[in-house]
């Protein structure tokens, strides 16, 4: 992109033109993609397709993984319904998250355009760059960007999270090296032509675990995250490996652009597998959230006086003592959360107790819970996994059926709408993990769901007429996992 990388390291961007964006440069010839703030954002267009990575690794089927597109225009013929199906060249990719070429970080660059969707490949380590502008419903492959060519320049692989910089360059976290080590984890950076340039961090400053990241330009940081070494985790979840160090608790604080690692946070037995993060959208705020799985803690962190940053437990789903389950205590295991970009609420869900959960965080030190729905989960009435009160009774939660459909699996990737009223949910995981603790998704296959959202008084139901069952697919049951809207949502879009 045009833009210099001092106004990067300053956190401002000139605002070229006040129009409204949604992601394509052609709409206005003034200003660039997404949106001038998230508030403007949330004006935005009412969201038409949505774009599925969609996964055969690992489920017994020898076909490719996909990027399917969804309709999820209600006044649509095909209403809830995969209209598209990309696809990858090659098998045994595990297509996981993605991300943008460009977007609301480059809003004052009229010369950007979010035409290419990044998908890295966490278990080959391919980058594939997809082109969505040309036809929005029927995206193609453009470039593949292969892994022997990262290794040899950067030695990273397993490629996870992915960010646009107003620069126009890709960061791309990569959680090991080759051998699925840890200690081989760092910064991947692309140029805007999706060449590998080199390692973003400086020499000697990468992260003990990789997994996400997100940046905070006015405050000149970027704090990312901890999984755990690809070696362990590929093989499957072993408690014993958390022991054995191989997985993490701790985030990452860098300075912002250079690439230099300022601080090193322990989460401590409070914050075991901290995954996604998110600062607050407003980008003067100097506070954010990151949702730790194992001990299913949501925790915050903040800038203290003294410019150094600091964290502090905000939300704690209690373990359920279980019976007919391989341990006595199940965590929620929060395996995902986002943001509305208002900074009003915050929603995770609990991948194995069952329920998502929205949390009002106006005032983020003190967040409230507003909103729970249970929309399936391991202790859902007919399973065989019952929870066992303090006065030995046991109780199962109530699951819905929509249009008939059991629910399976449980609510793992959430997508919310601009304005924040649809909450989209998907049920995978990662297919190994699948595999362990809902084999049943690799026989029947993912889903996704939409929930209706009061963002007025909080809330969340369940909207029975939408229901993509991705059981049903042409090539045999798929393993849905992050969701993507063709303009930017609050999970890919950063404001600087």
């Amino acid at each position: 992109m045009a833009t210099d990388m001092s106004v990067l390291q300053h956190g401002t961007v000139a605002e070229a033109g006040k129009g409204q964006g949604n992601g394509d440069a052609s709409t206005c010839c003034k200003t660039g993609p997404g949106y001038a703030t998230p508030l403007e954002a949330m004006s935005g267009p009412r969201e038409q397709i949505l774009y599925v990575t969609s996964v055969y690794s690992g489920t017994g089927i020898l076909k490719p993984d996909y990027l399917a597109t969804v309709d999820v225009d209600p006044n649509s013929p095909t209403y809830s319904k995969v209209i598209h199906r990309l696809p990858v060249p090659h098998l045994g990719d595990e297509l996981h998250h993605s991300g943008w070429n460009s977007c609301s970080s480059c809003h004052g660059d009229p010369s950007a355009s979010r035409r290419f969707l990044i998908l890295p490949a966490l278990i080959s380590g391919r980058i594939y760059v997809i082109d969505t502008k040309t036809d929005p419903k029927a995206p193609s492959l453009h470039k593949v960007v292969d892994p022997e060519d990262i290794i040899q320049k950067t030695g990273l692989a397993y490629p996870h999270t992915s960010h646009c910089l107003a620069t126009g360059d890709l960061l791309v976290s990569c959680l090991g090296d080759k051998d699925g080590n840890a200690a081989g984890n760092g910064f991947l950076l692309l140029d805007s032509e999706f060449n590998v340039k080199g390692r973003w961090e400086k020499p000697g400053h990468s992260p003990l675990f990789g997994y996400d990241f997100w940046y905070q330009p006015r405050h000149k940081t970027m704090i990312s995250s901890s999984w755990g070494a690809p070696a362990a985790f590929t093989k499957g979840f072993n408690l014993q490996h958390v022991s054995d160090g191989l997985y993490g608790r701790h985030l990452h604080v860098y300075s912002w652009p250079e690439g230099e690692l300022k601080q090193t946070l322990d989460l401590g037995n409070t914050g075991l597998l901290p995954l996604e993060i998110r600062f607050l959208h407003d980008p003067s705020k100097d506070t954010g959230f990151v949702g730790c799985a194992l001990t299913s803690n949501m925790v915050r962190f903040f800038k203290t006086e003294d410019g150094l940053w600091s964290h502090e437990l905000a939300i704690s789903v209690e373990p359920l003592k279980v019976q007919n389950w391989i341990l006595p205590e199940m965590p929620g295991l929060i395996t995902d959360f986002l943001i509305s970009l208002d900074d009003r609420f915050l929603y995770f869900v609990n991948w194995l107790h069952g329920d998502v959960r929205q949390y009002n965080i106006e005032d983020p030190k003190t967040p409230k819970l507003t909103g729970q729905v249970w929309v399936g989960g391991l202790i859902q009435k007919g399973s065989p996994v019952v929870v066992e009160a303090e006065d030995g009774t046991t109780k199962q939660f109530d699951v819905p059926e929509i249009q008939g459909e059991k629910l399976r699996g449980g609510p793992q990737m959430i997508q919310l709408s601009l304005d924040g009223k649809r909450l989209y949910v998907t049920n995978s995981l990662f297919s190994t993990w699948d595999r362990q603790f809902y084999p049943d998704l690799l026989e029947k296959g993912s889903h996704m769901l939409q929930l209706d959202v009061d963002t007025e008084k909080g809330g969340l139901a369940v909207n029975t007429k939408f229901f993509v069952d991705f059981g049903a697919e042409p090539d045999g049951p798929s393993l849905a996992h992050e969701m993507r809207y063709p303009g930017g949502d609050c999970t890919s879009d950063i404001w600087i």
